[in-house]
């Protein structure tokens, strides 16, 4: 089975997370972050979700409104609620899946405290945009760029984590780059850094011994997991929902909340991992772009609407659109080809959110819909098994219609 995501970790990574712990483990992880993206400071983080938050209370955010995107992960604005603020949403751009900021002005108020602007899938927002939005306001209201799901995208040559006052970054196994589970706040401004290292070093305990041994286990576990024939039995697991305790530790799309041990640092062993998985970053994002071009030159279907073919997009997922959703997983499944879903909903409509109806981000809830992501890890060779596999049902459903 090919399976819609492989992290590249192996023995490197492994004989990171072996070598005896030292101190000064996660300050590392951070100068080699910070050299990775060009920025001055970084501070490392257990969770993306827990680096906003406290990079929200940094800022002096209370009470206030807070930006959001309408397709987005749902911890984004479960970061905003627990902060004590509250997420106002703007749906997402025409063609593509990043905010329409040019909806922006609008949703601005006397409490508007910060916008969030996402990179989604790892397509750099558009800057020029967000500058011309940004112009418009009386204030200056700060930019929180989130690259939870991009790694150094750029807008016609400017790197997306600088325009504003801080990046928010996500590191589990799914992401570009992965430091096991992980977060990371990256900044050029040394008073932000030095406020969110004092927040940090008051609000959150060190990591337990106990923690990194979980992670190291954890690590273990999934090398086996993504080889073919163990994969095949792990998705049938993961379609029964038996292993949903273990990768959904709460319902995050009906419960606004945060995991136990979002205010547990970064595990020693995090960071070594983390380290050693920078060094790949030039290798991951090659094996994707390679994807990606094949994707471009060969499922120009009909039906199967490609994402923006944007310059220096990092591609943290290749996200198409169908009308018949769940035909295309099963019958792709069948044939031995896991297509993922990621964010497949509007986060407006989720009861916790107020339950929008669909017409009120109309863009979102159609995104939300018809959103399948083809495996992007495998560079170019994988690409052109999926796309023969892609072809053939393409074939099928239209055949039906």
């Amino acid at each position: 089975m090919i399976p819609r995501l492989r992290p590249l970790i192996g023995a490197r990574e492994v004989r990171a997370a072996l070598t005896p712990p030292r101190g000064g483990d996660c300050e590392r992880f951070e100068v080699a972050f910070a050299g990775l993206v060009g920025a001055r400071y970084a501070l490392a983080f257990p969770y993306g979700r827990s680096a906003l938050l406290l990079l929200l209370e940094a800022l002096g955010l209370r009470d206030c409104e807070v930006i959001t995107p309408a397709i987005t992960c749902v911890v984004v604005p479960h970061a905003v609620v627990c902060s004590g603020n509250r997420p106002v949403f703007v749906d997402v751009e025409e063609g593509g899946f990043n905010m329409d900021l040019a909806l922006v002005p609008p949703r601005v108020t006397g409490r508007t405290g910060a916008i969030i602007a996402t990179s989604m899938y790892g397509y750099p927002c558009d800057l020029d945009m967000l500058e011309a939005v940004r112009a418009r306001f009386p204030r200056d209201i700060p930019v929180i760029q989130d690259c939870a799901l991009t790694l150094d995208a750029r807008w016609k040559g400017r790197p997306v984590h600088k325009a504003g006052v801080a990046a928010c970054y996500s590191l589990n196994i799914s992401k570009v780059v992965s430091s096991i589970f992980g977060g990371v706040v990256a900044t050029d401004s040394e008073a932000l850094h030095a406020r969110l290292q004092v927040l940090r070093d008051e609000r959150l305990r060190p990591a337990s011994w106990g923690k990194g041994l979980k992670r190291l286990l954890y690590l273990l576990a999934i090398l086996p997991v993504f080889s073919p024939p163990i994969y095949a039995l792990v998705n049938k697991l993961e379609r029964s929902g038996l292993l949903n305790r273990f990768t959904y530790p709460i319902e995050e799309d009906q419960v606004i909340g945060m995991p136990r041990d979002y205010l547990e640092g970064m595990a020693g062993i995090e960071a070594r991992v983390g380290i050693a998985n920078l060094r790949r970053f030039d290798e991951v994002v090659r094996r994707r772009r390679e994807a990606a071009e094949v994707y471009f030159q060969h499922l120009n279907l009909d039906g199967f609407v490609l994402p923006p073919r944007l310059e220096n997009s990092t591609y943290s997922h290749f996200v198409v659109r169908v009308s018949r959703r769940d035909e295309w997983l099963e019958r792709c499944l069948r044939r031995g080809l896991q297509l993922g879903q990621v964010v497949p909903y509007s986060v407006p409509e989720l009861p916790s959110y107020g339950a929008h109806r669909p017409d009120e981000f109309p863009r979102a809830a159609q995104v939300a819909r018809t959103v399948i992501n083809l495996p992007i890890w495998g560079g170019r060779r994988l690409a052109e098994r999926v796309v023969d596999i892609v072809r053939e049902v393409h074939r099928e459903i239209e055949g039906q219609v």
